[in-house]
């Protein structure tokens, strides 16, 4: 969860859980993250959509983006 949550890498992860006594390889967690994850971000995606469903004004726009190529900054 933490590592879908946050943004840590998962030797972050290993190294926190490793604190709190878990003993556990990065290479276990990303097996888990690779069976597990899909499920769990239907899950989210479907709560945030039930949720977004109920409000009436709720909209969903893209402010500003800056990209930077070779160099020199875009604005789109």
């Amino acid at each position: 969860m933490m590592y879908v949550r946050f943004p840590l890498s998962l030797r972050n992860v290993e190294d926190l859980l490793h604190e709190r006594g878990i003993d556990i390889c990065h290479e276990s967690m990303r097996l888990w993250i690779d069976r597990l994850g899909p499920m769990f971000a239907g899950k989210v995606r479907v709560g945030r959509a039930n949720y977004m469903g109920k409000i009436s004004q709720w909209q969903w726009h893209l402010d500003e983006i800056l990209v930077k190529i070779s160099g020199e900054t875009y604005y789109l």
